[in-house]
């Protein structure tokens, strides 16, 4: 749910909220009609010269009843008569649920009414009333430019206002946005003041101007976009499920709809559509984060579905730096279509992130898919999106992730040349080289000699698919990611990814039904054994292997998993000799590192440059370890034990692989600051700290003993204030 009023539009704004509503809908073009606008004019110091200043008071028709509640989903057992106040109703207490984020700079919308709708409903939940201070227009022309929406309670009354007997409401209330028109005709928040210096009274505002029109089940609701990532959502009212078990808002009975294009709707057995819906009502019962949304077609068959519980939600904040989009049971033509959002944890085990059902692998599906996710993630898009080579893919994450790191899974990158080149007659042979050419490559040079070399020496020049994969080299090839954080996702030296998150539990055969049990059995397991991960880290003490203080160092502070792959590198500096100063620029240092491959003496010797910053204690290997793996490699242990630092340097030891990392698997609502008059919000601080209690009780049984014992002293703390109010 949504922060609280008094807090500064910072990072923190940003944090994920829970119960997320993204339904949009096409609304009335009109809606600007609802406008009140004020004669206290104020113009935009770059552009009074070019605007004129509107300031005729209008007001207009209701919006269109076009906008639905994205969480009436409708099946068979669900009626369609039902009173929508007990999901949306502004004036019931503990009943009302809390959907608009707080303005931050840098919220976009489709449209100037998408925008003046959002910040009106945002002022209807907190308890005051809006209206238009000003608004500008391109000269000559009837084309809005900006505008500044204020609280109602902005400046003062004039004299002659003052003599009326109208009670006095304005306070000098300074809590705004300030609206601007950019480049892409979208409409951008450039200013925003949250705070205000009166007290909310939300009976009073319902029948101000601005609210006396958003009538229960009639208000369109707008999400905004955060930071240029998020776009509009075109959400539906699922209708009542046919026969055949796809969702159909015209269908008669006996009739079927054969001009619809079937490939455009998810493929569902008989019944599935109600086994979905009956899943996602249940998991909400269990789980008030636990989000979901229904994308449905003109016809009103089911598209695509996507869902993510309140879990994978916490867990993006700790492990979202890198995605790996994982369409493995799309490519191979599973009969769950079934698309995942992966990350890897703590233990350097993959973690669901979200998970849906794709109707088709068109460029319209994934955005839609992104976005969706995207949204629920308040906008917080990852570093780094690991993908297959889909073009279609490609195009989707450059539309929805503009500024992250898009780079293909180099294992199945590998694996997809050996398989397009089987047919060498040197195939164990062209393995090899193409192994060496692909891993062992330090620079960029390097690698594109070697690998004209290969396809020279292999005659594979006028292989058209090989070339097309050339040409994406910077988005696999591991020379050219040296500045990507890849935080473990694959281990490039063997070749090796992270597993699909519902690997074993999911298989070609496996039905919708089965798939949807083993989800629940699946996260699970996975849950269990992070848990039993997590105990066996604290607990236990790892064998140590060499005397370098730095194994000792993480040894207390890595999670065992972890620190075994960092520990292999300590054992490795045995194999690195010849440490030389080749370059120095002041406190940075560049020193070549001689290895010898293999335990043979008379191996290859191969020469890796590592800079060293005495200031400030940085090193930086040309392998580039600590962005493939997240920890130092042995070429920059060597360099700084050369150079006499003791320990680690603290920036190269990462929070997300420490065992004593607190998670709390609970999603970041945002500011401490609660709204003492908004019982919405006593329930999501209070939630929130309690679920903080449980997680420290499950670490031990003493720690148990202690929370449930603080519960029980709550509770009749709780229930002595309360009888003291009878």
């Amino acid at each position: 749910m949504t922060g609280d009023s008094t807090f500064s539009p910072t990072d923190d704004a940003l944090s994920p909220h829970t119960n997320l509503d993204i339904t949009l809908e096409e609304g009335s073009q009109n809606s600007e009609q609802l406008l009140e606008h004020d004669d206290d004019l104020e113009n935009d110091h770059e552009t009074e010269q070019l605007f004129e200043i509107e300031g005729n008071d209008h007001e207009g028709n209701d919006f269109e009843n076009e906008c639905e509640q994205l969480f009436e989903i409708e099946g068979n057992d669900f009626e369609n008569d039902r009173d929508d106040t007990t999901l949306d109703d502004g004036q019931n207490g503990l009943f009302e649920r809390k959907d608009y984020p707080p303005p931050v700079v840098g919220m976009e919308f489709e449209s100037y009414d998408d925008a003046y709708n959002y910040y009106n409903c945002y002022a209807k939940e907190l308890g005051f009333a809006i209206r238009v201070k000003s608004s500008w227009t391109k000269r000559n022309s009837k084309e809005k430019r900006g505008a500044v929406l204020c609280c109602n309670c902005e400046g003062f009354k004039t004299i002659k206002e003052a003599n009326t007997r109208r009670k006095e409401t304005r306070t000098g209330c300074l809590a705004m946005i300030r609206l601007r028109l950019v480049e892409s005709n979208r409409w951008r928040v450039d200013e925003v003041k949250l705070e205000h210096n009166h007290s909310f009274d939300p009976e009073r505002v319902q029948n101000s101007k601005s609210h006396k029109k958003m009538v229960t089940g009639d208000k369109r609701k707008v999400e905004p976009t955060v930071d240029v990532e998020v776009r509009t959502i075109k959400l539906y009212r699922t209708p009542v499920a046919d026969a055949m078990g796809n969702g159909s808002s015209n269908s008669n009975d006996g009739e079927t709809n054969d001009h619809v294009d079937r490939s455009r709707r998810l493929k569902l057995k008989n019944g599935d559509a109600q086994l979905i819906c009956e899943f996602f009502c249940r998991v909400q019962l269990t789980d008030p984060n636990f989000f979901y949304v229904m994308d449905f077609n003109d016809e009103g068959n089911l598209r695509n579905v996507f869902w993510i519980d309140s879990r994978s939600r916490a867990a993006y904040s700790y492990f979202g730096d890198v995605v790996a989009f994982d369409t493995t049971c799309l490519s191979n033509n599973y009969d769950t279509p079934l698309f995942t959002f992966v990350g890897v944890n703590h233990h350097g085990q993959s973690v669901l992130l979200g998970c849906g059902l794709l109707a088709d692998e068109g460029l319209e599906t994934y955005i839609w898919f992104f976005r969706a996710w995207l949204t629920c993630m308040s906008g917080r898009p990852p570093q780094t999106i690991l993908t297959n080579q889909c073009r279609t893919v490609q195009s989707a994450i450059a539309e929805v992730f503009p500024r992250a790191h898009h780079r293909f899974c180099l294992p199945h990158v590998f694996q997809s040349i050996l398989e397009n080149l089987g047919d060498l007659q040197e195939y164990g042979v062209f393995q090899t080289v193409l192994r060496r050419v692909v891993y062992d490559s330090i620079k960029m040079e390097e690698f594109e000699l070697a690998w004209e070399d290969m396809i020279q020496r292999f005659g594979i020049r006028e292989h058209e698919w090989l070339r097309n994969l050339y040409e994406d080299r910077e988005r696999w090839a591991p020379v050219y990611s040296k500045d990507t954080f890849f935080g473990g996702m694959f281990d490039f030296e063997k070749g090796e990814s992270v597993s699909p998150f519902f690997d074993g539990y999911v298989y070609q055969q496996t039905s919708l039904k089965e798939f949807l049990y083993m989800y629940e059995l699946g996260l699970q397991k996975k849950h269990q054994k992070e848990t039993l991960d997590d105990l066996e880290s604290r607990d236990s003490s790892p064998i140590l292997k060499t005397n370098c203080y730095y194994e000792l160092q993480l040894s207390k502070l890595y999670t065992k998993e972890i620190f075994q792959k960092f520990q292999d590198e300590v054992v490795m500096m045995s194999s690195c000799f010849g440490i030389t100063q080749v370059h120095a620029n002041g406190p940075v240092v560049t020193f070549m590192v001689k290895e010898r491959e293999g335990e043979e003496i008379m191996r290859d010797v191969r020469n890796f440059e590592v800079m060293y910053d005495k200031a400030g204690a940085e090193v930086r290997c040309i392998c580039n370890c600590f962005n493939l793996k997240g920890y130092l490699c042995r070429h920059a242990l060597c360099v700084l034990n050369y150079n006499g630092v003791e320990e680690i340097p603290f920036q190269y030891i990462l929070s997300r692989w420490r065992k004593d990392f607190k998670r709390f698997y609970v999603p970041d609502l945002g500011s401490n600051n609660v709204d003492i008059t908004n019982p919405v919000q006593w329930f999501d601080h209070l939630y929130r700290r309690a679920m903080q209690v449980v997680e420290e009780g499950m670490i031990s049984q003493d720690h148990y003993m202690v929370a449930w014992q603080a519960f029980k002293e709550s509770l009749n703390k709780v229930r002595l204030v309360a009888d003291k109010h009878l």
